[in-house]
């Protein structure tokens, strides 16, 4: 048996897990009709096939109708969940994991608007900043309803075949009662500790009644909100050993902070260019006063920190559920001594900020991940061995670079660039981004062992192409900066790019109108004010960065308001004229009526890429295709048989922003979707 303190067994109660790495609860919004269904199946088994311990699926599965979910989450409510929770748990049982649901009633973490547009009830009618509904404040009769609701949830999870539920506590409904900041109530259930943590107990009692003593229950809560006023530490260890000392429950899973915004949300699951393991001596803190079985997940991305939290007995068993959703093989890389394989979390966060604001989640640079129905985690060999050229090392270069040479092809790969990266190496710059680079090193690592042939510093013609005799072209070169949008002074203006990458020299009043919404204005912004420039972000939407999305805005927020950098957005940045030394901005807007001018001395534009396509439609006469994708074989996942030129030496594909302004995820998906058919 291996001494690696990550692989050794630990039982819980009744329950042998087979290693300490676990995936801790969390809701990737992948349900229909709130039933996990075949899709969030395959995503949830891929873990288990992938030796984890045990996955804990549902963050936050609604155990009442006025609990409605304001993302697509599981509804534990319905009985006609039970057969599709039993075809899960017995799919993971195969593959020798465990598998527990986390049931909740988010309380004032909701809106009224959603599901059956029932009252949101609370403890206070304090509304949550973030999900914006004023609540009820509960009545009697509601809380026994829901004290009932969450054992018939738990029921219907035992009869489904679960290992064991766990009750989502912090920032929903039974921490709401736990914290004097929500709780407002008289009588039994608001006041003292006791009776604040009266609802929790009750709900323990109902849910161990109904399921009995070989059923797993746990509590995921915070032991510290990190709020004025609010349940602080001493307090929050109080609430620990009182949890342990009921003898209702096997073990605590440990938050420390509060979700009720965005950047206390993003404190709690910290993204890329914040601190790892923030919470980790923490629950070990937790773990040494209660000396009872304590779990925790924050921000964990890496083996060796896995592995020191469970050598330095901090927790017993440790989540790595965004790393999971990165590489769900992690476990068995571990076991095979492969751990240079193990594709790296990058902490960017595009799974989760993709839940909140409304869509699936998906992970930045494995594009199977919620795709397993169709989307391979493992590269099958190709039948027949080909040579493929690519033209760019991007990310979507070098995912096509990959998975051609996971099927076997010969590949060969020309770069323009010292250096492979693309835009990624290029965001990379800023100290936030850094990790982002990983995601260009790891497909390097993986290249140079599977044999892929690159040419740096190489400008590829369609000569140089053609010489290779390729079976395939893939061009990968990615987009140049897109700063002609002005009526007139384009030629006066810089791009985001210019000044990421140190090319322009930033100035001293700035004006930077970003009509993309992305990373790189907020990074040209960052850039800038820390030289000491005064900036202004100008934008037409009625929101700035939308596609930065929630928890990534956070660090960028804390930093750009202590620089005091201004934010207007609903102007659209029509004209520029030069007036001496300085800059005329003339402004306009969408909503018609306005005409003003402003006066700068630097002008940013920040509007996306235009694909850099030349040597595509160069090449694109000699190839057998002309260059069509057949949507229809690319969604299906079939080869690609388009014949359109019958004098064609070769098939030829475009993907990535060599096709048109997208993300990371759209361009490593591209890649993916079209090679492993290849």
């Amino acid at each position: 048996m291996s001494n690696d303190p990550l692989l050794q067994p630990y039982q819980l109660k009744h329950l042998t897990l087979r290693n300490r790495i676990i995936v801790t609860a969390h809701e990737p919004a992948y349900p229909e009709d709130g039933l996990p269904k075949e899709r969030y199946r395959a995503y949830t088994v891929e873990r288990a096939k992938g030796g984890v311990a045990m996955t804990m699926t549902a963050g936050s599965a609604a155990v009442s109708k006025d609990s409605p979910p304001v993302f697509n989450n599981l509804l534990a409510y319905k009985d006609e969940i039970v057969p599709w929770i039993r075809e899960m748990t017995d799919a993971v049982h195969e593959e020798g994991a465990a598998i527990m649901i986390q049931l909740t009633h988010l309380g004032r973490r909701t809106r009224w608007d959603k599901g059956e547009w029932l009252p949101v009830v609370a403890p206070s009618h304090h509304r949550e900043a973030s999900h914006r509904a004023f609540p009820k404040k509960i009545e009697d009769w509601d809380i026994e309803r829901i004290i009932k609701d969450f054992a018939d949830a738990a029921e219907r999870m035992k009869a489904g075949g679960m290992d064991g539920v766990e009750l989502e506590a912090y920032g929903h409904l039974i921490d709401q009662f736990a914290s004097p900041l929500t709780n407002e109530l008289d009588g039994p259930y608001g006041g003292s500790l006791d009776n604040r943590m009266r609802f929790c107990f009750d709900v323990l009692k109902a849910i161990r009644a109904r399921v009995g003593d070989d059923f797993i229950l746990g509590v995921r809560y915070t032991a510290d909100e990190c709020l004025p006023g609010g349940t602080g530490k001493e307090e929050g260890l109080e609430i620990s050993k009182r949890l342990k000392q009921s003898g209702l429950i096997d073990y605590l899973n440990v938050i420390r902070g509060h979700i009720d915004t965005d950047a206390g949300l993003t404190d709690v699951i910290p993204i890329q260019g914040m601190a790892n393991s923030p919470h980790l001596d923490f629950a070990g803190e937790i773990r040494a006063a209660t000396n009872f079985p304590t779990f925790h997940a924050a921000k964990i991305p890496d083996v060796a920190t896995a592995r020191h939290a469970i050598a330095s007995g901090k927790v017993d068993m440790v989540g790595m559920t965004r790393a999971h959703m990165t590489d769900p093989h992690i476990v068995r890389k571990i076991i095979e001594k492969r751990e240079e394989d193990i594709r790296p979390c990058v902490g960017a966060n595009y799974c989760l900020d993709r839940i909140y604001q409304g869509g699936a989640a998906y992970c930045i640079h494995n594009a199977a991940t919620g795709r397993e129905l169709t989307m391979p985690h493992s590269i099958a060999k190709a039948d027949r061995r080909k040579k493929v050229v690519i033209i760019g090392a991007g990310p979507a270069g070098l995912e096509a670079a990959r998975v051609a040479g996971e099927r076997g092809h010969e590949v060969v790969v020309f770069e323009a660039a010292n250096d492979p990266g693309g835009q990624i190496r290029l965001t990379a710059q800023s100290e936030r981004r850094r990790e982002m680079i990983s995601i260009i090193d790891w497909r390097m690592s993986q290249c140079e062992k599977l044999g892929v042939t690159f040419h740096f510093n190489s400008w590829a013609e369609a000569d140089t192409v053609q010489a290779e005799n390729p079976d395939v072209v893939i061009i990968a070169t990615g987009g140049l900066p897109h700063t002609e949008v002005l009526s007139k002074g384009n030629e006066l203006v810089v791009s985001a790019w210019d000044i990421i990458s140190g090319d322009v020299k930033p100035g001293t009043n700035v004006l930077i109108f970003d009509d993309a919404g992305d990373h790189a204005g907020l990074q040209a912004a960052e850039f800038i004010a820390k030289a000491g420039g005064k900036v202004e972000i100008m934008t037409p939407d009625r929101s700035f960065a939308p596609e930065v999305m929630a928890m990534n805005l956070v660090p960028y927020m804390r930093s750009l308001q202590k620089l005091d950098v201004t934010f207007t957005v609903t102007y659209r940045l029509e004209a520029v004229e030069k007036s001496g030394n300085e800059l005329v901005a003339h402004v306009g807007s969408d909503y018609g009526g306005i005409a003003k001018q402003r006066t700068f001395d630097q002008i940013v534009i920040n509007h996306g890429t235009i694909p850099l396509d030349d040597l595509y439609f160069e090449l694109k006469p000699a190839s057998s295709n002309l260059g069509e994708v057949l949507h229809d074989q690319l969604i299906a996942g079939r080869p690609q048989t388009a014949w359109r030129n019958a004098d064609g030496k070769f098939q030829l594909f475009r993907i990535g922003d060599a096709v048109a302004a997208r993300n990371t995820h759209a361009a490593i998906y591209d890649a993916l979707r079209l090679v492993k058919d290849i």
